[in-house]
């Protein structure tokens, strides 16, 4: 490209250029005389990334000018300076988000929750010991309750492998934990809200954190960027103290509903069972 942009803007002024064709020309211009901008300094990359973003707001930027004062060629340098400043700031928040975003996956977003671990090899044998009663009989209501009352945890798989040990149909466990799903739906659906509400809450935490690092020369608006951060940290910490004190399990009366038996034999075999487990832990801990 030979010409100026003076050269080519006086050629629009004149008639001999129509506006599309200036503004092409301008484009190929920028392209290929990266040395005559103020952004040498860039990588091409990054630049021939820059000035694709700009040729959108090149029009605008004709429009802009001003035949009084500074030339055409002068207006676009200092246009192109304004807005690279713009496309930098878009550039980095875009990376901080994608940044932020990626992150989130490793941790599975902060506010995963370990269950409960199997501290027994023989399961079967643990099982059987539940279930027996005194008189040697199986009791299936004791792991049926417990397993109604953690139906929140309760997956397909686990379905499908307890159901043959305690002698219940599959699809018939599965309409019990559906009906108390329906029972406990409105608490369930509070649950879930709050998860999202942590996961949003825990995504602005690592945003701040991360636009804090591109903030260090200028004081103040690091300064109440970390502000922003320190509050918001605040705020996901009492979230996530007020998940963990929701109660996630169903009560012992919609277990008793949902069997169709009495609130207390479903005490009494929840209470049994767990005296049970702890008689199984310590035997464990001693061996």
């Amino acid at each position: 490209m030979q010409q100026s942009l003076n050269e080519l803007y006086s050629q629009y002024t004149n008639g001999k250029l129509k506006r599309a064709e200036l503004e092409g020309f301008i484009y190929k211009y920028l392209f290929f005389n990266q040395e005559k901008t103020c952004l040498s300094h860039w990588k091409y990359d990054e630049y021939e990334d820059y000035v694709s973003w700009f040729y959108s707001r090149l029009h605008k930027a004709i429009d802009s000018y001003s035949e009084t004062g500074s030339s055409f060629e002068a207006f676009i340098g200092k246009f192109i300076l304004t807005s690279s400043k713009e496309y930098r700031v878009r550039i980095t928040t875009k990376n901080i988000f994608e940044y932020s975003a990626w992150s989130a996956r490793v941790p599975e977003l902060y506010l995963h929750e370990e269950l409960p671990g199997y501290i027994y090899d023989n399961e079967d044998k643990i099982l059987s010991k539940l279930l027996d009663n005194k008189n040697g009989r199986m009791n299936t209501r004791r792991i049926l309750a417990l397993i109604l009352k953690c139906y929140y945890y309760v997956s397909e798989d686990f379905i499908d492998k307890i159901t043959p040990k305690i002698g219940i149909k599959s699809d018939e466990l599965r309409k019990m934990i559906n009906k108390i799903q329906e029972i406990r739906q409105k608490k369930d659906n509070e649950i879930y809200n709050l998860k999202e509400r942590i996961y949003c809450q825990y995504y602005r935490c690592m945003v701040y954190e991360r636009r804090l690092m591109h903030f260090l020369e200028d004081p103040m608006a690091y300064n109440k960027l970390k502000l922003r951060l320190e509050k918001a940290r605040v705020r996901l910490e009492k979230m996530r103290k007020r998940l963990k004190l929701i109660r996630k399990n169903a009560t012992n009366r919609q277990v008793a509903q949902v069997i169709g038996i009495k609130k207390g034999t479903v005490d009494s075999s929840l209470y049994n069972l767990r005296a049970r487990l702890d008689i199984l832990a310590d035997k464990s801990l001693l061996n």
